[in-house]
């Protein structure tokens, strides 16, 4: 088994998690009083993209862990296990949103109207 390649790969999906990340972070600090509706709406829908990802993560904290794997394959799992709960997110609000980002969407238009 060659385990070289694997502190390159779990480096590779720790830079896209840190990217995916900042870029929602940028996405909120922005000044969105001038933003156009298509802009406003796609932070609303990253904003509740992230809240089910966290609602996904607190409630995988809930499952046994397995005590029989070693450390390195522990935390291989638990990279893995983040890359697909943070898609499953993006994929659950894209198809069956929570609403959450049509309320925000709603909520600060009303807020922000000139």
């Amino acid at each position: 088994m060659d385990i070289g390649n694997i502190s390159g790969m779990y480096s590779d999906v720790l830079s896209t998690k840190n990217q995916s990340t900042t870029k929602l972070e940028n996405k909120l600090n922005t000044d969105l009083t001038q933003a156009a509706d298509d802009e406003l709406m796609e932070a609303c829908e990253q904003f509740e993209a992230y809240f089910v990802e966290q609602m996904f993560k607190s409630m995988m904290k809930t499952v046994p862990k397995n005590e029989d794997m070693s450390a390195a394959t522990s935390t291989l799992t638990d990279y893995y296990k983040d890359e697909m709960l943070r898609e499953l997110a993006t994929d659950s609000t894209e198809t069956n949103s929570l609403g959450l980002a049509q309320t925000l969407y709603e909520q600060m238009k009303r807020n922000y109207e000139l």
